[in-house]
Order: structure tokens, then C-alpha cells, then sequence
């Protein structure tokens, strides 16, 4: 039953890559692919928020509250933090980024990372001691 499956699997994954492949785009196509990690476990969301936070001073910024460090043209981060212990962290790579964090409640950590060209991410947390990461590639 397992080698029927992996062969239908192995079939239905071929089928898809030769579909997706016969697609085509405009040259000038824009847009964005994203991929976030929320962490359910307490320890891994203990642990992701402290990595953010040593990535942030290994980066020169502080380990608390709000911190953009941008590298191109016409970008914009926006924070709005609502409680204490809150860390915010947006990294732009690129030009046309647009980023925002929202946190409302305490001890939450976000990380935002966008690069390459004209992305538009954002983090919303709600909540107590909770840990987030996007990345946004712009193509």
C-alpha cells in the first residue's frame, strides 16, 4: 500500500511541476511570496524571541521596542506598540518596501524581513509572550 501511494504521490507532483510549468507570465510580472513562522510551543516561541533579539544587537539596535534598519529607496516601516516588553524588529533589503508591526499586549517579539523590490508585509500580534517571523521576497 505505501509503494502505491508514493508512486500516485510521485505522479500528482509530476503532473503539477509539468502544469505549472507550461504556464506563462507577462515579463514585466510583479509580486511577492511570503513565509511566516508562529511557533505554538512556548519554548520555541521563547526561544525565536530571543534569537530576534540578539539578532538585533548583533545588528547594532536595541533588543527592545522598535527597530528598522533599511537599505534602498522609498521604503517605509511603521510600528505601533501597545504594552511592555514588546520587540519589533523590520529589515529592508531593496527599494519599495512597505512594513509594519502592530503589537498589542506584552513580551511579544516580530521579526519582519523584505527583499528584493516593492513588497508590503506586516506582523499583527494580539496577545501575551508571543514570537513571530516573515520573510517577504519582492520579485
Amino acid at each position: 500500500m505505501t509503494t502505491r501511494f508514493t508512486k500516485t504521490f510521485a505522479a500528482a507532483l509530476a503532473a503539477v511541476v509539468i502544469g505549472a510549468a507550461s504556464l506563462t507570465a507577462p515579463a514585466l510580472a510583479a509580486g511577492q511570496l511570503s513565509i511566516n513562522f508562529t511557533p505554538n510551543d512556548l519554548d520555541q516561541q521563547q526561544a525565536l524571541g530571543a534569537g530576534l533579539q540578539i539578532f538585533s544587537l548583533m545588528q547594532g539596535l536595541s533588543s527592545t521596542g522598535a527597530n528598522a534598519s533599511q537599505h534602498g529607496n522609498n521604503n517605509g516601516a511603521g510600528f505601533n506598540q501597545n504594552g511592555l516588553g514588546n520587540h519589533g524588529l523590520i529589515v529592508q533589503e531593496g527599494n519599495g518596501h512597505q512594513g509594519t508591526i502592530q503589537q498589542n499586549g506584552l513580551n511579544n517579539n516580530c521579526g519582519l524581513f523584505q527583499f528584493g523590490e516593492n513588497t508590503n508585509g506586516q506582523c499583527v500580534q494580539n496577545g501575551n509572550g508571543q514570537s513571530s517571523l516573515t520573510t517577504v521576497f519582492g520579485f
